[in-house]
């Protein structure tokens, strides 16, 4: 066994390194290539009330919506709001409450759908809003 010097060692141990780090980079890319990661799936709702000054149309949606919060099981997710008080020509502030979801893939989402939860949801709420619309997105 031939006796190597100090940089001779850190080389050849530089070289290992490198070469592995290359070998787990591309197996790890390989493994990526194998099995697709979950695409999030967004579900954003607005809805405008039929009277949209009362305090407790409002306050009946947003008890509703924390209760399917509670009840649906595929959702990841949520978040509850309200228009903010900023403005900007590009801002729609004509909606009353917001409703935005979060859920680990569009299955996830279409099982929300049918969702006991959900349905119950809209039979007891639908009377308080005049209009609702729909954004969904989905990873890129």
């Amino acid at each position: 066994m031939s006796k190597q010097t100090r940089r001779q060692f850190l080389s050849a141990a530089g070289k290992t390194a490198a070469v592995t780090g290359i070998a787990t980079m591309t197996g790890g890319a390989a493994m990526a290539a194998e099995a697709p990661a979950q695409k999030v799936f967004v579900h954003h709702v607005y809805f405008w009330l039929n009277n949209p000054d009362s305090q407790e149309d409002k306050a009946k949606l947003i008890a509703g919506l924390q209760k399917l919060a509670k009840g649906a099981k595929t959702i990841l997710q949520h978040h509850i709001g309200t228009p903010s008080s900023t403005n900007r020509d590009v801002i729609d502030r004509s909606y009353q409450v917001s409703w935005l979801l979060f859920f680990k893939n569009k299955a996830e989402q279409d099982i929300y759908q049918t969702d006991p939860a959900h349905l119950k949801f809209i039979e007891e709420c639908s009377s308080v809003w005049k209009k609702v619309i729909v954004y969904d997105a989905e990873d890129i």
